[in-house]
């Protein structure tokens, strides 16, 4: 394939993801999230092997699909448990869950590196990883949560909100947050390097610089952030977190050399580390909404910002600049801003 078709072939991922979002929450809530999870922890690993024995485009294509609703089922079933486990501890660890996402993907990137400097075929790769996440399932299974409907303190009552319904306005409100942050996020997986390399122009090796900060100080942020949570509370967390992520896009682009560059992609990173964790988190407390149509809604509405953003780049880009338009998305940092009181307004 050339990069036209490879980006084309790509696209099916997010299509799966998106096609799977409203069955995924229905899902999660009809059969609960244990039996769920179990079942797209089968299914993510056995879709990557099937991606290397296919053969041609059309088969790669319908296979990604796959992989996507895989992918969604799972990312839906996993946080509603989360929630409950984080009530039972009855303070903030969403944050950490997720650092541990962003910690596995970047051992994923590290392992992928390791398997193709041993010259193994994408189809051996692929089944290692699968063993290797059967293995997780059959030790983590008998530790997951029973049920969804696990006990909550006195002062909240159970969420007796239908499968199929409307979302309230903290739904509503969680979700544009998400957006917003979901398009800085996607900024920084697919246009970092690129801006490193047009505008900064450093040595080869250190072209992924701006990413790799980018990553690490995501990973980092979640890891730290529950604790900043916890006692500072959700919307004074995002209140900063967007001025984070405005401060480090306004020194990358305002003084595009390699130090400030990698410095405030780094500060990007630490900003857009903690904004869909809490989004998710306050999402589950929902009152009339069910945890795992609650989730899936935000993940919806945010996913699309992941999606759409990085593009929209593109087209600025192209019409400008790489740098006025990597300056354009820090207003979604101070638009995150002036949307944080309402989280505290909604969540009292």
């Amino acid at each position: 394939m050339n990069e036209a078709q490879l980006g084309g072939v790509l696209f099916f991922i997010p299509v799966g993801q998106m096609a799977a979002m409203a069955i995924s929450g229905y899902l999660v809530s009809k059969f609960g999230s244990r039996r769920m999870l179990v079942l797209a922890a089968v299914l993510y690993p056995l879709a990557l092997v099937l991606i290397g024995v296919v053969r041609s485009i059309a088969e790669l294509s319908a296979v990604l699909v796959f992989f996507g609703m895989a992918a969604n089922l799972a990312n839906i079933a996993v946080n509603t448990q989360a929630i409950g486990v984080e009530r039972l501890y009855g303070r903030s660890i969403m944050a950490s869950f997720h650092g541990l996402w962003s910690l596995a993907g970047f051992i994923g990137g590290l392992l992928s590196t390791l398997m193709v400097g041993l010259k193994l075929s994408p189809l051996s790769h692929f089944t290692i990883v699968c063993c290797f996440s059967f293995i997780v399932i059959l030790l983590m299974t008998p530790s997951l949560m029973p049920r969804d409907g696990y006990r909550r303190p006195k002062r909240e009552a159970e969420p007796r909100g239908r499968i199929f319904t409307r979302p309230d306005r903290l739904v509503i409100l969680l979700g544009v947050i998400s957006f917003l942050g979901m398009v800085c996020e996607g900024t920084m997986f697919d246009w970092s390097s690129v801006y490193f390399e047009e505008v900064i122009a450093p040595k080869a090796t250190l072209v992924r610089l701006g990413y790799i900060a980018s990553m690490c100080s995501m990973a980092a942020g979640r890891f730290t952030a529950d604790r900043f949570i916890t006692r500072f509370g959700s919307s004074a967390v995002v209140r900063v977190s967007g001025l984070i992520i405005a401060l480090g896009l306004l020194m990358a682009t305002l003084l595009p050399n390699l130090w400030t560059a990698t410095g405030g992609f780094l500060l990007v990173g630490l900003g857009v580390s903690s904004i869909v964790p809490i989004c998710y988190s306050l999402a589950g407390r929902s009152k009339g909404i069910l945890p795992g149509v609650a989730i899936a809604m935000v993940s919806t509405i945010g996913f699309l910002g992941f999606l759409l953003g990085p593009p929209v780049i593109g087209f600025v880009a192209h019409g400008t600049n790489l740098r006025f338009a990597l300056g354009i998305i820090l207003a979604f940092g101070l638009f995150i801003v002036v949307l944080s009181p309402l989280v505290k307004k909604f969540t009292k």
